[in-house]
């Protein structure tokens, strides 16, 4: 009995999942979604090295995302803070859903457009900027406070078995029938978080303003995160991470000239720091009863560069074994879960719900954004060196970046989740 009991504080909490029947049907369908969206975008990452040849025309689609994620994560935040949040999670979903129908065109009349892949990626993360901080709005009205760090830890998996799933199988599917597959079953995946959103009951914003907001309003989200220096430095360590050692672009020509594999090598690359992930989920009970939020997310940044580093060296020292680099990524992965789950819980419970909405818009746009911008600078360096000292640079100055950030303001390191400040 007592080994039960120990094993149950190891293991996943799913209470969420139990108390509340629309968080679980929203994590259900995020986590079907999941699958085909991150089939659709290893697809579009393998559609453009293949018509390019280069690592620097992938990391260009982290550019291309950049600008509308910033413009309407920013601007979304204040929609979501103005509306009913169910209604515009909705309409954004729609909107994803007829970009994937897109994807799915062009490839069925093989036009072989970088630009048309340029673009539909821009709209999808337009929409995506604005979904997003609708969705993550929506969980602390489902479920209760002191189940929001596992509530997180749920959808960092349903996010990252999508991760784990979608780029094997992706691989898979491009290698046996081709990428308009990928694009079909990500078309067909996605109405399950569309149907999700439609069960839902209607979630207004408490003490919602009048009107169309503007730009004061966002102005006005973005005023009170500069009096909120430990929500603001969650953003500073995230873009550490996410910006300096984003290893994403490199992927594909990691697969196909470093280890001279095909799509299925791809696939496992993308899909290794999922794994990791879904790991560090597996063994997420404790998760819930540690307080220290601040020294969680330092550790775990810190943890994600060495591991960004060590794959590099993997490359760079040993290129004919691929596990080196797909197990260093796996830790990548875990690193990443653990952080992410704290980051979301601290900006759930210390901003208030009329600001939660613009909040969390910043947050899609750090998150987001980070990566896409990491893209970029990742294809960039390994234009000029390799891919294995790429991934190198981008960890070690991860590690620098994290410690100088926490250094500059220690009092982050004492945040409590029983009292939380933002």
């Amino acid at each position: 009995m007592a080994a039960r009991r120990g094993l149950g504080r190891i293991l996943t909490d799913i209470r969420p999942l139990q108390e509340s029947a629309d968080y679980r049907r929203l994590w259900i369908g995020q986590t079907v979604s999941q699958l085909g969206q991150q089939m659709a975008t290893v697809t579009v990452a393998y559609q453009i090295f293949v018509i390019t040849g280069s690592p620097f025309a992938v990391g260009v689609v982290g550019i291309v995302a950049l600008v509308p994620l910033v413009v309407l994560g920013l601007y979304g935040g204040a929609l979501v803070d103005h509306f009913d949040r169910r209604k515009v999670a909705l309409v954004t979903a729609l909107g994803l859903w007829l970009c994937t129908a897109v994807l799915l065109g062009q490839a069925l009349l093989d036009l072989e457009s970088v630009a048309l892949l340029y673009g539909v990626v821009a709209v999808q993360s337009g929409l995506f900027a604005v979904n997003n901080p609708a969705r993550s709005a929506i969980i602390p009205r489902l479920v209760p406070a002191h189940l929001l760090p596992a509530a997180n830890a749920l959808g960092m998996a349903a996010f990252n078995l999508g991760f784990t799933v979608g780029p094997l199988l992706g691989g898979v599917v491009i290698a046996w029938v081709g990428v308009a597959a990928t694009y079909a079953i990500d078309l067909v995946t996605f109405t399950a978080a569309v149907y999700a959103l439609v069960r839902l009951p209607s979630i207004p914003p408490l003490d919602a303003p009048p009107g169309v907001p503007g730009f004061r309003s966002v102005v006005e989200g973005i005023t009170w995160l500069r009096r909120a220096p430990n929500l603001r430095m969650t953003f500073v360590l995230d873009l550490c991470a996410m910006v300096l050692a984003q290893p994403r672009a490199l992927f594909p020509a990691l697969a196909l000239t470093v280890y001279a594999g095909g799509p299925s090598a791809l696939g496992l690359l993308q899909a290794a720091p999922a794994i990791g992930s879904l790991v560090a989920f597996a063994l997420s009970g404790w998760i819930s009863r540690v307080h220290r939020h601040g020294v969680a997310i330092l550790v775990a940044v810190l943890a994600y560069g060495a591991s960004i580093a060590l794959a590099g060296v993997s490359a760079i020292g040993a290129p004919g074994v691929m596990w080196l680099v797909v197990t260093m990524l796996a830790f990548s992965g875990s690193a990443d879960m653990v952080s992410s789950a704290y980051r979301s819980t601290m900006l759930q419970q210390a901003a208030p719900d009329a600001l939660r909405g613009r909040l969390q818009g910043v947050f899609t746009v750090v998150v987001a954004g980070g990566p896409r911008l990491g893209d970029f600078l990742a294809g960039s360096v390994a234009e000029l060196t390799t891919t294995g000292m790429a991934m190198l640079y981008g960890g070690v100055a991860c590690i620098v970046g994290a410690s100088v950030a926490v250094a500059l303001q220690r009092g982050f390191l004492s945040y409590d989740a029983r009292h939380p400040r933002p």
